[in-house]
C-alpha cells in the first residue's frame, strides 16, 4: 500500500498538477505569488487559517499542535523563515514553543482572499526570507449587506459568527464577530488527546505529571471580533481605520509540556492614501499599525500541577508604519518607500498554590529577557513591460538593532545585537504566445535572529549572524479555455541558516541548501465536472553535518505531498471530493529530533445547497475512512513530550479522525 501511494503519487505529478483553483493563481505582475479566494466562504469547517491554507495549497503543511491554533509550513520553511502579514499589518506569536503562532491570531472567518508569495521576491515587508502570507481581510461595502453563520461538527465543536456592512460614498463600515468552540478530538484509532499523552507516557515519552487531570477537558474556546471603518473625505482621498480582536481560552497543547491559559491579541490599524497627485505621485500611502499579544501558559490542567501549578506569561507587542508613493516613470511603474517597525517581547514565570490561589514572585531570568527589535529600512521596486516581456525589480535597505534590556541569562554573552543587510530580486516574464508564460526569478533576501534563538536562557548565546538566502525560480504557466497548467522548480542556498542543535542545545549557523519543485493545473471535464490538482517536492541538505553528529538532512523537509480534487457544480448544488496525500517522511534529522512518519491518503467530501437566494447549507466529511495519521514531525527547536533516554522518542500528535461538520449561512 505504501508503496502504491509512492508511486500513484510520482506518476500523477507528471500528468496534473496543484491543489486550489488554479484559475486564482494569478502572473500578471505577480508571477511568483498565489491568491487563494473566498477563504472564509469556503473554509467553513473551523476559524483555524493555517489548516485551511493547508488544504488549498500543496506547498503548505499545517504543525499540528492543538485542535486550533496551528502553524505551518511554506516550501520548508517556518517561524521568522516565513512573514505572516494581516493586510499591511503584522503580530508575533508570544509563545517561544510556538502555541500562538502568528497565523493563529488571524481568523479565517474574516479573511477574504490570501495571498502567497514563495521566495526572497517581497521587498516592501522586513523580514520576508523565503516566503510571505498575506490575509487580505473582508472590506466595507456601499452596499448594505451581511452574514450569518451557523455551524456544527464532531468532538463537541459549535460556532456561531456574523458580519454586516454598509456606508455611502464618503462613509463604509464593516464588523464582524465570531464564537467557537470544540471538546478534545479523536483520531482515528478513537483516541482524544488524554488518550494519545497516556498511551505516549506508556511508551516512555514524558512523566506521569505530564498527564491531563481530567480526561474530557474542553480543547478551545475561542472569540474573535473585527472592526473596519473607510472614509472619503474628497474623491482621491481614502482613510482606514481597523481593530482587530482575538481571544482563545483553555487551548489544550497534547505533545507539549503545558496548555495556553488564554492567547488574548488586539490589532489597531491606521492608514490614509491620496490618489493621482500628478506627476509625481500615482498613489501616496501611509499604514500604520500596533499590535499586542498576551500569552499566559501553565501546567494546571496537568497531573503535576494538582497542588501548584507553574504559568510561564509571555508578552509582545509590535508597532509599525510605512509610507509608498507610487510613481510613472520611463514607462512604467516606480514604488518606493521607508519602513519601520519596533517590537518589544518580554516574559516572567512564577508558581500558583492551588488551595490558596497564591502566586510566587515572578521570576525573570528564565524567559525572553525583555527585547526589543528596530527595524528601519528603505525599499524600491519597480515594473515594465517591453513588447512580450514583463520586467520586475526590487531592492531593500534593512538596518535593525535587537537589545535585551535584562542582563544576567545563563548562556547569554552580550545583550545587544546589530545587522544590516541589502535584498534585491530580478523576474522575467516572457508571453510566448496568448497562452504561454515562461518566467525566471532570481532573489538574495536576509532576516535577523528573533529573541528567542538570541537570548532564550536554555538555549542561547546571543552569537548568531543573521541568515541570508540566494535563490533562483525557473517556470512556466499554460492557459486555455477549461485547461491550465503552471509549474516551477527552485534552488535556495541558505547562508548562515538558523538551525537547531539537539546536542549544543542551541541555535547555531549553518549553510544549507533547498530545491524542489511545483506543478498545478485545472481541467474543466464538462460543464459541470471539474478536476484540481495540486503537487509539491522538496529537498533539504545541511552543507555539512552540526558539530558531533553525522545526519546532513535537514528539518522540516516535508515529502511529496498531492492534493486532488473532482468538483460536480450544476445549478444551486456542488459537490466536491477531494484526496490529501503524501509519500512517507523517511528523509529526517534524526539527530535532532525528527522521526520517520508513514505516508497517507485521506479523502474528504463537502457538499452545498444554495436552498435560497439568501440561504444556502453545507455538509461535509474529513477523513472519510477514519485514519490514523500524521503529519507534523518532532524537529527539537520545539520542546515536546520525549524520553529522556538513550532511545529518545518524541511523542507525536495525530490528525483527527472522521470528523462530520454541518453549516447553515444566510447572507443580505
Amino acid at each position: 500500500m505504501k508503496r502504491a501511494l509512492g508511486i500513484s503519487l510520482v506518476v500523477s505529478t507528471f500528468l496534473m498538477a496543484e491543489t486550489g483553483i488554479l484559475e486564482t493563481i494569478t502572473v500578471e505582475g505577480e508571477t511568483f505569488s498565489k491568491e487563494v479566494k473566498d477563504i472564509s466562504g469556503e473554509e467553513l469547517k473551523s476559524a483555524d487559517l493555517a489548516e485551511a491554507l493547508s488544504r488549498q495549497s500543496s506547498s503548505i503543511t499545517l504543525i499540528r499542535g492543538s485542535g486550533i491554533a496551528n502553524d505551518i509550513i511554506l516550501r520548508g520553511q517556518k517561524r521568522d523563515n516565513i512573514n505572516i502579514l494581516i493586510d499591511e499589518s503584522k503580530v508575533y506569536g508570544g509563545c517561544p514553543n510556538r502555541m500562538d503562532p502568528a497565523i493563529t491570531h488571524i481568523n479565517a472567518d474574516n479573511i477574504e482572499n490570501v495571498k502567497i508569495v514563495e521566495g526572497p521576491y517581497d521587498v516592501e515587508h522586513f523580514g520576508t526570507l523565503s516566503g510571505l502570507v498575506v490575509a487580505e481581510t473582508k472590506t466595507p461595502s456601499k452596499e448594505p449587506s451581511g452574514e450569518v453563520n451557523l455551524g456544527i461538527g464532531s468532538y463537541g465543536y459549535k460556532k456561531a459568527s456574523a458580519s454586516a456592512s454598509g456606508g455611502n460614498e464618503y462613509i463604509r463600515a464593516l464588523f464582524s464577530a465570531s464564537t467557537e468552540e470544540s471538546d478534545q478530538y479523536k483520531d482515528g484509532n478513537g483516541d482524544n488527546f488524554s488518550d494519545q499523552i497516556n498511551n505516549a507516557i506508556a511508551q516512555g515519552m514524558g512523566v506521569a505529571g505530564n498527564r491531563y487531570s481530567k480526561s474530557d477537558l474542553e480543547a478551545y474556546e475561542k472569540k474573535t471580533f473585527m472592526g473596519k471603518i473607510f472614509i472619503n473625505p474628497v474623491e482621491n482621498q481614502e482613510i482606514r481605520l481597523g481593530y482587530t480582536l482575538n481571544r482563545s481560552d483553555n487551548v489544550l497543547y497534547p505533545s507539549r509540556t503545558m496548555d495556553a491559559d488564554r492567547d488574548d491579541s488586539d490589532i489597531y490599524t491606521l492608514g490614509y492614501s491620496f490618489y493621482d497627485l500628478g506627476t509625481y505621485s500615482k498613489e501616496l500611502s501611509l499604514e500604520t499599525y500596533k499590535s499586542k499579544v498576551e500569552h499566559p501558559m501553565s501546567t494546571k490542567n496537568r497531573v503535576a500541577g494538582a497542588m501548584m501549578y507553574m504559568t510561564a506569561k509571555m508578552d509582545t507587542e509590535m508597532e509599525g508604519a510605512k509610507l509608498k508613493n507610487v510613481v510613472n516613470l520611463g514607462g512604467g511603474e516606480l514604488t518606493y518607500g521607508i519602513d519601520v517597525s519596533k517590537r518589544n517581547w518580554d516574559g516572567e514565570s512564577y508558581m500558583t498554590t492551588v488551595a490558596t490561589g497564591a502566586s510566587t514572585t515572578p521570576t525573570l531570568s528564565n524567559t525572553i529577557p525583555d527585547v526589543d527589535t528596530t527595524n528601519k529600512a528603505f525599499f524600491a521596486h519597480y515594473e515594465k513591460n517591453i513588447d512580450r516581456f514583463n520586467i520586475q525589480m526590487g531592492t531593500r535597505y534593512d538596518d535593525t538593532t535587537i537589545k535585551a534590556h535584562r542582563a544576567g541569562q545563563s548562556l547569554v554573552q552580550r545583550y545587544e545585537n546589530d545587522y544590516d543587510a541589502l535584498s534585491a530580486n530580478a523576474i522575467l516574464t516572457y508571453k510566448a504566445t496568448d497562452n504561454v508564460d515562461y518566467f525566471i526569478g532570481l532573489g538574495k533576501a536576509s532576516r535577523v535572529p528573533d529573541a528567542r534563538e538570541l537570548y532564550h536562557p536554555a538555549n542561547s548565546t546571543a552569537i548568531l549572524d543573521q541568515v541570508t538566502n540566494y535563490e533562483a525560480d525557473l517556470g512556466f504557466k499554460t492557459h486555455y479555455d477549461g485547461f491550465g497548467v503552471k509549474g516551477k522548480v527552485f534552488y535556495s542556498s541558505l547562508e548562515d541558516y538558523i538551525y537547531y542543535n539537539a546536542d549544543a542545545k542551541k541555535y547555531v549557523n549553518i549553510d544549507a541548501t533547498i530545491y524542489g519543485a511545483e506543478l498545478d493545473a485545472y481541467y474543466d471535464i464538462s460543464d459541470t465536472l471539474t478536476l484540481n490538482y495540486g503537487m509539491s517536492y522538496l529537498k533539504g541538505q545541511k552543507d555539512e553535518p552540526l558539530a558531533g553528529q553525522s545526519d546532513k538532512d535537514l528539518a522540516d523537509i516535508v515529502p511529496l505531498r498531492a492534493v486532488t480534487s473532482v468538483t460536480y457544480h450544476t445549478g444551486d448544488h456542488a459537490l466536491k471530493t477531494e484526496m490529501v496525500a503524501a509519500k512517507r517522511w523517511s528523509d529526517v534529522d534524526s539527530e535532532n529530533g525528527e522521526q520517520a512518519l508513514s505516508g497517507y491518503a485521506v479523502f474528504n467530501v463537502k457538499y452545498n445547497y444554495k436552498v435560497t437566494k439568501h440561504f444556502d447549507v453545507t455538509l461535509g466529511v474529513d477523513n472519510l475512512f477514519d485514519k490514523t495519521y500524521a503529519t507534523s514531525n518532532t524537529y527539537k527547536d520545539l520542546t515536546l513530550l520525549s524520553y529522556s533516554g538513550s532511545d529518545d522518542t518524541v511523542m507525536l500528535i495525530n490528525e483527527p479522525g472522521r470528523y462530520l461538520y454541518a453549516n447553515l449561512r444566510y447572507t443580505f
